[in-house]
């Protein structure tokens, strides 16, 4: 799977981010280190602590990060959740944390897969 690749299967604007950063190079050494973060399991123990503050800072972080890298679907529904919770926890928040999970987790395979083609 090629980068470009990538961000089609996870609904990516390569050619946004293409646009901002320098190379193929430089994009793909940050998408690997998405892999690395987590924001999302704080969101997730956050959201299931109840912790309503916490979990708005670790769904504005990967707001940050996916608009950062031109993950525009992933960015999408993180975006809602962090709106969502900016007053703290409500009714939406569990639909909404839904979506961004099952966005994350498409992401994160394809970035794997991706991970796993350059490795042979």
């Amino acid at each position: 799977m090629t980068l470009q690749e990538l961000y089609e299967v996870i609904g990516g604007d390569y050619q946004e981010v293409r646009g901002r950063l320098p190379s193929d190079k430089f994009i793909q050494k940050f998408v690997l280190k998405f892999l690395d973060d987590k924001s999302y399991e704080l969101l997730l123990s956050s959201l299931e602590q109840g912790n309503g503050e916490e979990a708005f800072r670790a769904a504005h972080t990967i707001k940050g990060m996916c608009q950062n890298l031109g993950f525009t679907t992933l960015m999408a529904s993180s975006t809602e959740l962090t709106e969502s919770l900016r007053n703290g926890l409500t009714p939406e928040s569990g639909p909404l944390a839904e979506q961004v999970k099952q966005d994350y987790e498409r992401t994160v395979a394809a970035i794997r897969s991706f991970q796993e083609g350059l490795a042979t």
